[in-house]
C-alpha cells in the first residue's frame, strides 16, 4: 500500500524564527505544500471508490484487503476527500492507522473501541475510516459494538486475509463485505504514465517487468531499484505477516518453499511435488507443514490459489492447482528477470485482470485438454488460452478452446502483434487490448 508520508523527500526545516508558534506554522505549510503535491502525484483508482460507495451508509463494515503497499490507505484518503466534497464535515470522519510502530504494545479490542468511541461528541453519523486493523487481536469485537452502539458508517483495511469471509469471527457474520484490492491494473499504470511517449505496447512491456505496485509505478525507478524496493515490501510482509505471526522456527525451510512456488508460477504442483523436491535437497518437510507454508503466503496475500474445474463433470477439482503472485515484480525482485518467464507472467496478468474484474477464476479440466482460465461472473463465462507468441500453427492454441461446445466468448491471449481477427468463433487478442477490453 502507499505510504504516503515515505514518497516524497521533504527537506529538512529551517529555524526561521525561535518563536515556537512560528515554528508551528512553518511545519503546517510544509505539511500543506507536501499534502498538494502527493495528491497531484497520486494514482486515482475511482473503481474502488464507485465499489465503496454502493455500500455507503449501509450498517455492513466495508472491507478492503491485500497485499502491503497495494494502495488501500490512498483509498481510504481519497474516501475521506469524497466524504468531505459529499458535505460531510471533516471532524465527523474519524481516521486512524494501526501500524505495528504506531500501535501501544498488545492493544486490547477494549482500548481500540475507547479510542475511537472518544473522538464521538454527538448522536451525528461518524465516518471510520481504520487503516491496518489486523494488528490489534479482537479488532472485530470493537468494530461490532462501533456498529451496534453508535451512529457510525466503519471501512478497514488490512494485510492479512484474516479480515475476508473464511476467517472472520462470528462478532461480524453477516455484517460486511469484503472488497479485495490489487496492484495495479495495466489500466491504472496506463493512467499514471498519461503524457509518457512511450505507446501502449512498451508500456505495456514496462508493466510486465516492472510490475503494478503504486510505489514503483508513480516513480522512474530503473529496474534494479525498483526490484529493491518491492524486496523490500516482499521482506515486510515475510516478517510482518509470516514469520512473526506464525512463529516459523526455519525460516531458510520456508524460504526454500516460497522460491519453489516462485519458481512454478502458471505450473500445476502439489504439496507432494514441494517434498520430493525438498528431498532431492538432502532436506525434509512434512506434506502438512507445506500446506501450512502454502495457507501463510495466502493469507498475507502473496500468492493466490487457482483451483481446476472438469468443464466435463462440472466441479471443481481439489488435486493440481496453480498459484499465481500478487505481482510479477515480486518473481522477479527474487530471481532476477529471465526472458523465458514471460509466459507464465503472463498467465499471471490475465488472471488478476480476471480477478479484478469480478470473476471466479479456475483451469479448465477438459478430459485430457487444458484451458488455461475459465472465468464464472453469475451467470457469464470466458474462456482464457494464454501464449506469448501465435506459432506459425496457431491450431495448436486453438483446439482445446474450439472442442468446448457452448456459446461463450472464447480468447487466445498473445503478445504477438499479429493477433487480431476470429478464427471460428475464438478471438486472438493482443495482450494490451485484451487487459484494456471493456467486452467482457
Amino acid at each position: 500500500m502507499i505510504e504516503q508520508s515515505k514518497m516524497i523527500e521533504q527537506p529538512k526545516l529551517r529555524e526561521l524564527h525561535r518563536d515556537s508558534l512560528e515554528k508551528v506554522w512553518v511545519n503546517k505549510a510544509n505539511k500543506g505544500v507536501k499534502d498538494s503535491m502527493e495528491k497531484q502525484n497520486r494514482i486515482e483508482r475511482p473503481q474502488y471508490l464507485q465499489e465503496l460507495g454502493k455500500y455507503r451508509d449501509t450498517p455492513l463494515v466495508k472491507i478492503l484487503a491485500g497485499i502491503r503497499r497495494c494502495g488501500k490507505s490512498t483509498i481510504l484518503e481519497m474516501l475521506k476527500e469524497e466524504l468531505i466534497r459529499s458535505g460531510i464535515s471533516e471532524d465527523h470522519i474519524i481516521s486512524l492507522r494501526y501500524t505495528s510502530q504506531e500501535l501501544e504494545e498488545n492493544m486490547s479490542s477494549k482500548a481500540m473501541y475507547q479510542g475511537i468511541k472518544k473522538h464521538i461528541k454527538d448522536k451525528d453519523r461518524y465516518y471510520l475510516l481504520l487503516d491496518e486493523v489486523q494488528e490489534v487481536t479482537g479488532w472485530e469485537k470493537a468494530v461490532n459494538s462501533l456498529l451496534e452502539d453508535a451512529n457510525t458508517d466503519i471501512y478497514v483495511t488490512g494485510s492479512n486475509s484474516k479480515l475476508m469471509s473464511g476467517e472472520i469471527s462470528d462478532y461480524l457474520t453477516g455484517r460486511y463485505i469484503s472488497i479485495p484490492v490489487y496492484t495495479l491494473s495495466f489500466s491504472e499504470y496506463l493512467r499514471f504514465k498519461e503524457g509518457d511517449s512511450c505507446s501502449k505496447k512498451e508500456l505495456l512491456q514496462e508493466y510486465i517487468r516492472m510490475g503494478g505496485f503504486p510505489i514503483v509505478a508513480r516513480s522512474n525507478f530503473d529496474e534494479r531499484s525498483a526490484y529493491q524496493i518491492v524486496e523490500g515490501i516482499y521482506n515486510s510482509v515475510i516478517n510482518s505477516d509470516i514469520t512473526r505471526r506464525y512463529k516459523i522456527v526455519n525460516l531458510d525451510l520456508f524460504q526454500r518453499v516460497v522460491k519453489f512456488v516462485v519458481e512454478n508460477v502458471g505450473k500445476t504442483f502439489s504439496a507432494n511435488a514441494i517434498a520430493k523436491f525438498l528431498k532431492s535437497e538432502g532436506r525434509s518437510l512434512s506434506i502438512e507443514s507445506i500446506y501450512n507454508y502454502l495457507s501463510y503466503l495466502e493469507k498475507a496475500f502473496v500468492i493466490y490459489r487457482c483451483p481446476r474445474y472438469d468443464l466435463q463433470g462440472k466441479s471443481v477439482l481439489k488435486t493440481q492447482e496453480k498459484f499465481y503472485l500478487a505481482d510479477s515484480s515480486l518473481k522477479y525482485c527474487m530471481m532476477g528477470f529471465n526472458p523465458k518467464s514471460v509466459a507464465s507472467m503472463l498467465e499471471n496478468l490475465v488472471y488478476f485482470e480476471l480477478k479484478r474484474r469480478g470473476y471466479e477464476v479456475y483451469i479448465g479440466k477438459n478430459e485430457t485438454k487444458e484451458i488455461d482460465f475459465v472465468a464464472v461472473r453469475r451467470d457469464e463465462r470466458i474462456y482464457v488460452q494464454v501464449c506469448r507468441n501465435l506459432p506459425e500453427d496457431s491450431d495448436w492454441e486453438l483446439a482445446n478452446l474450439l472442442e468446448i461446445k457452448d456459446h461463450y466468448p472464447k480468447y487466445v491471449v498473445t503478445l504477438d502483434d499479429l493477433a487480431g481477427g476470429n478464427v471460428n468463433g475464438v478471438k486472438l487478442v493482443h495482450m494490451a487490448d485484451f487487459l484494456l477490453s471493456q467486452e467482457y
